[in-house]
């Protein structure tokens, strides 16, 4: 394995095929040994990881703290709602008091784009970005890449077709770079109003009927409409929104006889996504998805903690 060239995980973009390789050989060796039952409780032994979410989050909070107890880590979830900062604390005066409690891992989710990166210049521990505005969430976008990998056998040369609401999706954006990273030709589909300005720089291509962008994909990736970032007036209505860009037998009938479909949660079924798609066993991997969740994140703890250790001995 490379030393991993970073002492933070702030984003994708950049990021070389080879480290992306390593992060995703050792998740898939993490993977096997979740479900063989088995831990290793000694490796993050006597090192403590701090979840610190500004926004809320199921999925991506709770496999971080099973990642960090699973490999022997102190957890310290701070619930933001009653912490300093919803008394008006800022957040470099959050950093000053999270590097004075000497915490190790630091796994940070935030409303705007590049608080993560503002932390990391700030304190002594190993940042982790879970999210940041319409920025990145790297660690959602390697868990799906590894889901892709056990599936199809490999991600190189794949058709990619992200779907829904792109300009509002940190997802799509860290996929986009992680998917071009590793030669896969990426498709974003979706209304007009739902696609980043900056979409045709990106090295994608651009489809605005589902049909025609879901021709023989590999990997059909639906996205949560983010209506809470939205200003409104984006889609005439949600089930006009269905009608066009929800994906359904019909839609998916077009990809490849075994696509698969993705989405990383949480769902507006019959929104984004017909329920019987979602739970078709033979085409979904969003259980899948919840699970690599935590092996990606392991490995993402365990590199950056072997990193530390090793500038510690310099």
């Amino acid at each position: 394995m490379l030393p991993y060239p970073h002492r933070h995980l702030l984003a994708l973009e950049g990021l070389e095929p080879p480290y992306i390789a390593d992060l995703l050989d050792l998740a898939e060796s993490y993977a096997l040994l979740n479900r063989s039952g088995k831990t290793q409780r000694d490796l993050l032994k006597g090192r403590t990881l701090i979840n610190l979410f500004f926004e809320d989050s199921t999925r991506t909070r709770t496999s971080f703290e099973l990642a960090g107890k699973r490999l022997g880590a102190d957890i310290v979830n701070m619930t933001v709602s009653t912490s300093s900062v919803n008394k008006g604390e800022t957040l470099l005066d959050t950093a000053a008091t999270l590097n004075a409690m000497h915490c190790d891992l630091l796994v940070v989710r935030h409303a705007q784009s590049g608080a993560p990166a503002l932390l990391s210049r700030k304190v002594d521990a190993a940042v982790i970005n879970a999210g940041d505005g319409t920025h990145e969430h790297p660690t959602q976008a390697l868990l799906d890449a590894l889901t892709i990998r056990r599936r199809k056998g490999r991600l190189e040369n794949l058709v990619v077709a992200i779907c829904g609401d792109v300009a509002h999706s940190r997802v799509a954006r860290s996929n986009i770079h992680l998917l071009l990273a590793m030669n896969c030709r990426v498709r974003l589909v979706g209304p007009p109003t739902l696609m980043p300005a900056e979409a045709t720089r990106l090295g994608v291509e651009v489809f605005h009927d589902m049909k025609a962008g879901l021709q023989d994909a590999d990997v059909v990736m639906m996205l949560r409409l983010q209506k809470e970032r939205m200003a409104g007036g984006l889609i005439p209505s949600a089930r006009e929104y269905f009608r066009f860009y929800g994906l359904d037998a019909a839609k998916l009938a077009v990809a490849r006889p075994d696509a698969i479909v993705m989405h990383p949660g949480p769902m507006n079924r019959g929104v984004e996504i017909d329920s019987a798609i979602a739970d078709d066993p033979a085409r979904s991997v969003i259980g899948e998805q919840v699970e690599m969740g935590v092996a990606v994140r392991m490995a993402v703890l365990d590199i950056l903690s072997r990193n530390a250790r090793r500038n510690a001995r310099l």
